[in-house]
């Protein structure tokens, strides 16, 4: 398996932003990922592989066997990604993220974000089914979310459950529109469109099933914070 010269990746990218680059694995082959993945083993960097079915990471795994490589690779049913490394230990001084789905149709999006959060040491708790159609599974929730220093609201349908949120509590609130919902949801752009014209103030919005993107909109809020604190 030769490196493909197709395949620049930013290596410095963690270094220079802290933010480490992640692997769109939906659009590239188990060749391309396995590709990157031999030469994040020889730089003894960890890496993130976003959208990819068990099918391609059993390849993938297949593939890097074949290169005599101990993997410490990991499918991440839920979250559809890959990790390969050792997920860091939490770094208490970036407190927690809290990650919310309207309903269970909104896991994979949210297991995202989830995981992309933990591969940089934030703690991160996933919460499900809070969504606006019975507002008191939301209310009964608040005295958990309180703590936490930023929100990721996911929603499908028509997307309320960042508004409402936002106009709740006082912490950085960030929408993701789900691709989920019945006729005009078209795909998540009603929800993304009804984040965008939330009356909340301070919301942030971003693209339709963008975990991985929220995420890190996340990450540079509490790096920002930390410092501040420090």
């Amino acid at each position: 398996m030769s490196e493909r010269a197709d395949v620049r990746f930013d290596w410095e990218r963690e270094t220079r932003i802290g933010l480490c680059e992640a692997i769109w694995g939906e659009h590239k082959t188990a060749e391309q990922i396995a590709a990157i993945l031999q030469q994040s083993a020889e730089r003894q960097q960890r890496a993130l592989v976003t959208r990819v079915t068990e099918a391609k990471a059993t390849t993938v795994q297949a593939l890097l066997r074949q290169q005599q490589l101990e993997t410490p690779l990991q499918w991440h049913e839920h979250a559809h990604g890959l990790s390969y490394g050792v997920l860091p230990e939490a770094r208490p001084e970036l407190g927690e993220v809290m990650v919310l789905g309207g309903g269970t149709s909104d896991r994979t999006v949210a297991s995202e974000a989830q995981l992309a959060l933990r591969f940089h040491g934030v703690t991160a708790e996933l919460m499900l089914d809070v969504g606006v159609a019975g507002l008191h599974r939301l209310l009964g929730q608040l005295p958990r979310i309180k703590p936490c220093r930023v929100l990721i609201a996911c929603a499908g349908m028509e997307g309320a459950l960042p508004t409402v949120l936002a106009g709740l509590v006082p912490q950085p609130v960030i929408g993701v529109p789900v691709a989920v919902g019945y006729g005009v949801s078209a795909g998540g752009r009603t929800a993304l469109e009804g984040m965008l014209a939330s009356c909340a103030p301070g919301l942030t919005v971003v693209n339709i099933d963008n975990g991985y993107g929220a995420a890190m909109a996340a990450l540079r809020i509490l790096q920002i914070q930390s410092v501040r604190t420090t």
